[in-house]
């Protein structure tokens, strides 16, 4: 039997660190760096643009009374799980022109990019990533308390920059990276590209990308075909 909420247990739980104060708003609270969730998205799913990503479905400048301008954004969020694609979509709203109490108009050349992140955030958080403040539970000091004690535990278990994949399997995996560059190398790039995306566990694609890393700067081998990989993405978009 599947668990339906084992995503939801590993994500709800927000470090503290990750947590700053709602400020511009008519209403007090709490909400999650958008780059922390960005983070914990790639966590679970694997990089972005091959993992999860989205796309800006609609934008639009909305003039309101007193020379207000709301800039608004709906998001399509999708990403990949066991071997299946889900997909939400959110909207996201921002100040992008408005007078003060003193009178002076201000302008947010930002509007755009702050829409979109906020509409990716609300997607996220559907999934259950943040979920503690979402639901309110970040208003008990107790709560926030047992949460930073959770997540500084967390930084003292050892790294595994490979991801939860067994050592024997690993070891399979770096073959395959070798051979992913013998098909480069032969100008089979597409080949290559396909033995990445024949994987069907998550956790190898995030562990194999890893092992695509290469040692130099600049243009490698490891690099470019990294970004064949990225741009031949089965939910890459025209």
């Amino acid at each position: 039997m599947s668990d339906n909420k084992a995503l939801w247990r590993r994500v709800f739980t927000t470090d503290p660190k990750a947590v700053k104060p709602i400020t511009g708003k008519q209403y007090s609270g709490n909400s999650p760096k958008p780059y922390w969730i960005v983070e914990r998205l790639t966590d679970e799913f694997g990089p972005c643009g091959i993992g999860w990503g989205f796309d800006i479905v609609s934008e639009r400048m909305e003039h309101l009374p007193e020379e207000n301008v709301l800039h608004i954004a709906v998001v399509r969020f999708w990403y990949e799980m066991g071997g299946k694609r889900g997909a939400l979509e959110q909207i996201g709203q921002t100040k992008a022109a408005y007078r003060t109490s003193k009178g002076t108009m201000l302008v947010d050349e930002d509007a755009p990019k702050k829409s979109v992140t906020d509409a990716l955030v609300k997607c996220a958080s559907y999934l259950g990533f943040a979920g503690d403040i979402f639901s309110g539970r970040w208003d008990d000091s107790r709560y926030v308390a047992e949460a930073n004690k959770e997540w500084r535990e967390r930084e003292r278990e050892p790294a595994n920059d490979e991801g939860p994949v067994k050592a024997d399997r690993l070891q399979e995996l770096q073959e395959i990276a070798a051979d992913m560059l013998m098909l480069q190398a032969d100008g089979k790039e597409m080949d290559a590209v396909r033995a990445y995306y024949e994987l069907d566990d998550n956790d190898e694609k995030i562990a194999l990308w890893g092992m695509l890393k290469g040692e130099g700067k600049g243009s490698t081998p490891e690099s470019r075909l990294r970004a064949l990989i990225k741009a031949n993405s089965p939910h890459a978009t025209a």
